[in-house]
């Protein structure tokens, strides 16, 4: 199995498509690199695409001296890869989670960066749930509690929504994503382990602007979990960025992204 080692961490990928072009993926949570495989179709012929499993999902490992990851970390990581594989230029996608990875590559080579496809990416604006479990002292013990202790968490979800204060679509997303304690300490780990993924969004904008690099924006109509308020700012602050609006809701949104390029490249002459 093809692996990034780096000390005791190790980052796990598969190759996708043939293509001249480099493409550097990574997933949202929940998932792994597997669902990738339907951009085949689409992006197979024009790049070869590299599909990243995060670290707490998959085949991914990341050793505890190594968290929470940073991103000077992940550069080191990601730049062992590119110089083993004899990568001078690539492009990058991030979906939902998948968009700390995709951002933090745009902060560290953007001189490297050729295009950049964000799919309802987080890290443009974190969360008010987010911020709450990763904060420091006892908001995070009292997260990490619900690990084996959920049904206090999701009394307040019922709570919540009886007075109409977070929508449906969004706590169905939670309840999925929590309905067993493996489920629940993946999303524990996630959070703190990636904390260290944050951003200075204008910096970013900054650096797309200066070298250019084209930014395709990809948000379902119907996402609860990455609303198209959050990324509206950014998008219009971009010199070359394009913005597509799907209609489908946020878990299945990388398959239909994957389905539109697809139509897209079967409707050119």
């Amino acid at each position: 199995m093809p692996y990034v080692h780096h000390q005791k961490s190790k980052l796990y990928y598969q190759v996708i498509g043939r293509g001249s072009k480099i493409l550097l993926a990574f997933h949202g949570y929940g998932q792994s690199s597997t669902y990738y495989r339907p951009m085949e179709q689409a992006l197979g012929e024009e790049y070869t695409i590299y599909a990243f499993d995060l670290f707490f999902h998959g085949n991914s490992r990341l050793h505890k001296v190594h968290t929470p990851l940073t991103k000077e970390v992940l550069e080191e990581i990601i730049r062992q890869f590119l110089t083993s594989e004899h990568i001078a230029k690539f492009s990058v996608m991030g979906f939902s989670m998948g968009g700390k990875f995709a951002l933090t590559l745009i902060e560290k080579f953007p001189e490297r960066m050729q295009e950049t496809f964000l799919i309802a990416p987080d890290g443009i604006q974190t969360s008010f749930w987010y911020n709450i479990a990763t904060y420091p002292g006892w908001m995070q013990q009292l997260f990490k509690r619900t690990v084996v202790q959920p049904e206090p968490f999701f009394k307040l979800l019922r709570v919540l929504r009886k007075y109409k204060l977070v929508q449906k679509g969004l706590v169905r997303f939670a309840r999925n994503q929590m309905d067993s304690t493996p489920k629940r300490l993946r999303v524990y780990r996630s959070w703190v382990g990636l904390r260290e993924l944050s951003f200075d969004i204008r910096h970013i904008v900054y650096l797309l602007n200066t070298y250019n690099i084209p930014v395709a924006m990809f948000l379902g109509e119907y996402d609860q979990v990455i609303a198209a308020k959050r990324v509206g700012v950014f998008m219009k602050s971009l010199k070359n960025g394009k913005l597509y609006t799907l209609k489908t809701g946020h878990s299945h949104l990388l398959q239909e992204v994957a389905h539109m390029l697809h139509q897209q490249k079967q409707a050119m002459p």
